[in-house]
């Protein structure tokens, strides 16, 4: 029997999302067969790699990410850092053969976006593939909500209302960190958590935004610095408050209303500073014969309305997503046993190991990640002019991803 050939993984970053990778990578091929058998090669980080290698199950550690580009043992480089370092390491590893896996937002600007875009497009002449890191899209229940819109149970999308609302920024008195610096970060919660639910949403509803109107508010602007002064990428990994302040340059929370391709509206908000809420996705879509809804604190489950059912028979009706028939479901528990926040990262390596086996275009692409990071910048640029209605720039090139399990 023919072996699985390797595909050897080098990570860079190993914070949060490193995490949350390094579980993916080590657990989506003992679930799911794949055409490739990722192998954990290498981690890097300016430090504490070599600790993050032996928690997670790297067989290596480096602190330089040229390492990851130089070697000749990789195959796929996985980026997981801070926005501003996305398009050096992704167009270096794309022209020097290797696959892409990048975190969203792909970019902290749309001129970055469109030069790693370039890049991914002229790498995939060569064979070599890249993939824009918008999980959500790879929960079970968002697919099935896809579908569903796909079928036409809603028949004509009139509007849609997304939410992502956490609070971990409510206290004004927490110390700066590195996600409230736009020259790391690019934006606030509009990038960090609004680029989620504008990728869900297009996702979902099969269609792209158009133009929009914004309004962005940064309710703290500055924050404790953490002691020793580090230089500004450790900012918030360690130490202790100290009484230097750090300007905060990135909003705090993002308002922005939406219209689509096909001329149903969107409404949209994302903020870190909804006291009581941790980590609250909500996503509602309205046509002519019904809604969908869904809510990331219910992951394995959505809501269903047919407005065409007997009146004495209307009201949202619960759907759990956990039958071998849903998306991805059949590879893991029996029926009724619900998946996590983490298996949605498992489902985003099996996609795209299957897609570089099957050599096609990995989606969300890198294209789809220039288009979100049009949308956030149309929202910024609205903001500015006093919530104008602002144009999305597109190109014959972009071409939203809408396909179940892409």
């Amino acid at each position: 029997m023919m072996s699985t050939p390797p595909l050897r993984v080098a990570m860079i970053g190993h914070g949060f999302m490193g995490a949350a990778h390094s579980q993916a990578w080590r657990v989506a091929p003992r679930f799911f067969d794949l055409p490739l058998q990722p192998e954990m090669t290498l981690v890097v980080g300016r430090s504490g790699a070599a600790e993050s290698a032996e928690r997670w199950g790297w067989a290596d550690a480096a602190s330089d990410w040229r390492a990851a580009i130089e070697r000749d043992d990789i195959d796929l480089v996985d980026i997981v850092t801070p926005g501003d370092t996305h398009a050096e390491i992704a167009i270096a590893a794309l022209e020097a053969g290797k696959h892409v896996l990048c975190e969203k937002p792909l970019a902290n600007a749309v001129e970055e976006a469109e030069r790693m875009a370039a890049a991914a497009q002229a790498a995939e002449q060569r064979g070599v593939r890249a993939m824009c890191g918008f999980s959500y899209r790879r929960v079970p229940a968002v697919q099935q909500l896809r579908r569903l819109v796909a079928e036409g149970v809603l028949g004509e999308l009139r509007e849609v209302r997304a939410q992502y609302l956490q609070d971990w920024l409510s206290d004004a008195s927490g110390p700066m960190t590195w996600r409230l610096d736009k020259a790391l970060a690019g934006s606030g919660a509009l990038g960090d958590i609004g680029a989620h639910i504008i990728d869900m949403s297009q996702f979902v509803a099969g269609d792209a935004l158009t133009r929009v109107t914004g309004t962005l508010e940064t309710f703290v602007r500055e924050r404790p610095l953490l002691a020793p002064i580090q230089p500004a990428r450790q900012k918030g990994l360690g130490g202790t408050a100290s009484d230097q302040k750090g300007t905060v340059t990135v909003d705090d929370a993002a308002w922005f209303t939406g219209r689509f391709a096909s001329g149903a509206v969107g409404a949209f908000e994302a903020t870190r500073y909804a006291t009581g809420r941790k980590n609250a996705l909500r996503l509602e879509l309205s046509g002519d014969r019904g809604a969908l809804a869904f809510d990331l604190e219910r992951m394995n489950e959505l809501e269903y309305y047919d407005a065409t059912a007997p009146a004495d028979r209307l009201g949202f009706r619960r759907v759990q997503v956990t039958e071998p028939e849903h998306p991805y479901t059949g590879n893991w528990w029996p029926t009724g046993h619900g998946l996590g926040y983490e298996h949605a990262f498992s489902h985003q390596v099996v996609d795209l190991v299957r897609d570089i086996a099957a050599e096609r275009t990995p989606r969300p692409s890198f294209a789809d990640g220039l288009q979100v990071q049009r949308v956030l910048d149309a929202v910024e640029r609205s903001a500015a002019k006093g919530s104008a209605w602002t144009d999305i720039p597109t190109s014959t090139e972009d071409q939203l991803s809408t396909e179940v399990g892409r």
